[in-house]
């Protein structure tokens, strides 16, 4: 969530229009949907309800139409008052990590997306997580607990400091989940107003980014790739798994058994998850420029492109086949398998 643009030259990248046209590996996966170009830095995407949600700096959040998934369309923006870093969608609004603080956008019309609040911080606003009526920032130091049940005014009830330097966060049943430069913190939020470090571990690089599935955080080590870390019991987390990447992983976003990475030299970066303990990197696709954040939802993944936009892909899981085919037609089957 650096907010320093980074400009890398387009490698195996065509370009058409504004837009961009990735080239995908020889594998199956992943496999290149569509893409549309957004002003700014494009830093952190979120999905939600048909829509992507991107995080673009400057040029505060842009709204893009995903309904259409080949083709898609920016319908709104709004700017904000800081820079946009993070972002978080939840019950009709989106939640943005906008360097000074957390704006809050009401975005329950996706084409006119309208600032509703914002409460600053004391630090800088790298990215936010929501669950069930709390925002938590990543804000330098810190965590900030934000309550957002009235979305027009926001208010801090709680903070606690961080071994390192708070870069991503994750929420997932009481426990805040911290990318936090060279540490990976555990925090509990089971009282909002009083949040505790319970648990932490040092990662071999710099953590930057952190998603949780299955009992397992999957965190966007920069400098070095994936780590994987069991989360199974929260105060008490052990890295299980680790993958060497090139280039620096900024962002991380996992589903079913796959991690897919967001990767400042070398784009897109899929990762095979199904044993924590021995992640294998099964596809990769370049983007023309940083690939800063990263989401998946619904079949598909959402890719910030630093100064390029947005490039979508088809989600990894159920699409690959031991014969090769991707559409899972039992008339190819019948057809090639004796």
């Amino acid at each position: 969530m650096n907010p320093n643009p980074r400009v890398v030259l387009a490698v195996a990248l065509v370009g058409i229009g504004a837009g961009l046209l990735a080239v995908p590996a020889a594998a199956d996966c992943p496999e290149f949907v569509g893409s549309v170009d957004t002003p700014g830095y494009a830093e952190a995407v979120a999905m939600s309800g048909g829509y992507a949600y991107v995080a673009a700096h400057i040029a505060g959040l842009r709204v893009i139409d995903m309904s259409t998934p080949s083709a898609p369309v920016e319908v709104g923006f709004v700017d904000t008052p800081g820079w946009a870093l993070g972002v978080a969608v939840a019950g009709g609004y989106a939640y943005v990590a906008d360097w000074n603080g957390l704006s809050v956008i009401d975005v329950s019309t996706p084409s006119a997306p309208v600032e509703v609040g914002f409460v600053d911080t004391p630090g800088y606003a790298l990215d936010v997580a929501v669950e069930g009526g709390y925002a938590y920032v990543a804000d330098e130091q810190s965590v900030r607990v934000i309550d957002v049940r009235s979305p027009s005014t926001p208010v801090e009830v709680g903070s606690v400091d961080t071994p390192g330097w708070a870069h991503g966060v994750a929420v997932e049943g009481g426990y805040v989940y911290v990318a936090d430069h060279e540490f990976y913190c555990v925090i509990d939020v089971s009282k909002p107003s009083a949040p505790v470090v319970v648990g932490y571990v040092v990662t071999p690089g710099d953590a930057e980014d952190v998603a949780v599935e299955g009992g397992y955080a999957y965190v966007a080590d920069n400098g070095s790739g994936l780590c994987v870390i069991d989360v199974s019991t929260p105060s008490a987390p052990v890295v299980v798994g680790f993958l060497d990447t090139l280039g620096l992983t900024l962002g991380v976003a996992v589903s079913d058994r796959y991690a897919y990475l967001a990767n400042d030299e070398r784009g897109l970066r899929v990762i095979d998850v199904s044993t924590p303990s021995t992640p294998v990197e099964v596809g990769i696709s370049y983007t023309p420029n940083p690939a800063e954040g990263i989401a998946v939802s619904a079949g598909y993944v959402a890719v910030a492109v630093n100064l390029g936009g947005l490039a979508v892909y088809e989600d990894c899981a159920g699409a690959l086949f031991t014969d090769g085919f991707e559409s899972g037609d039992s008339s190819e089957w019948s057809a090639t398998v004796p």
